[in-house]
């Protein structure tokens, strides 16, 4: 069955559940691919080259910039990061979906980007933006205070970052509440399934 390939750029506040439904979209749909960033910080623990970043120099960041190569890039504590296009078009070009995860920052330069491209180019034609509610404030700090890993310092700045991230949601073609991990990743499939023509 020919499917629309898809470019899907995820977006949710931090505690949301976006990394766990993007890898169980992964496991479920083998058409879709994860989009690696580039980073020109130092890889951290067990992190590898090609799958968890592309590392690279500063000066070979800066070129590929200057090329015009990202379709998205920022500066954060002295290292950028950003998406390169050409993965992305290859990955459409092979009839697959590229799902990318960024901040409602990074997907707002996204959603510009691709608003700039021609009305045939395969990026346009397949995108799609969705964001990830948590059910509420309470919810996702009670998320967050849960897992154990956070100083109460940290997770008050994250709830204050979560709260701005919220009141851009409306920015995004769909939204999704995580209340429930099953019930969320099923409106997800029955969204991709519905654009990607798979119904």
């Amino acid at each position: 069955m020919k499917t629309k390939p898809l470019f899907i750029v995820m977006s949710a506040p931090s505690g949301c559940g976006k990394s766990t439904l993007i890898d169980m979209l992964l496991q479920e749909y083998h058409d879709i691919v994860y989009s690696i960033s580039c980073t020109t910080r130092a890889p951290r623990g067990e992190e590898e080259d090609g799958i968890d970043y592309h590392f690279m120099a500063k000066e070979r960041f800066e070129e590929l910039v200057g090329e015009g190569a990202f379709i998205e890039y920022a500066k954060v504590h002295d290292n950028y990061y950003g998406t390169l296009k050409a993965p992305i078009e290859e990955v459409l070009a092979e009839g697959n979906s590229m799902i990318l995860d960024i901040d409602v920052q990074g997907a707002a330069k996204v959603r510009d980007y691709v608003r700039g491209l021609p009305n045939g180019d395969p990026l346009k034609v397949g995108y799609v933006d969705v964001f990830v509610n948590p059910p509420s404030l309470e919810a996702l700090r009670e998320r967050l205070e849960g897992r154990g890993t956070d100083a109460p310092e940290v997770i008050e700045r994250r709830l204050v970052n979560a709260e701005g991230e919220m009141a851009r949601a409306g920015e995004y073609m769909f939204r999704v509440v995580n209340d429930d991990l099953g019930i969320c990743f099923k409106r997800l499939c029955d969204l991709i399934d519905a654009l990607s023509g798979r119904m």
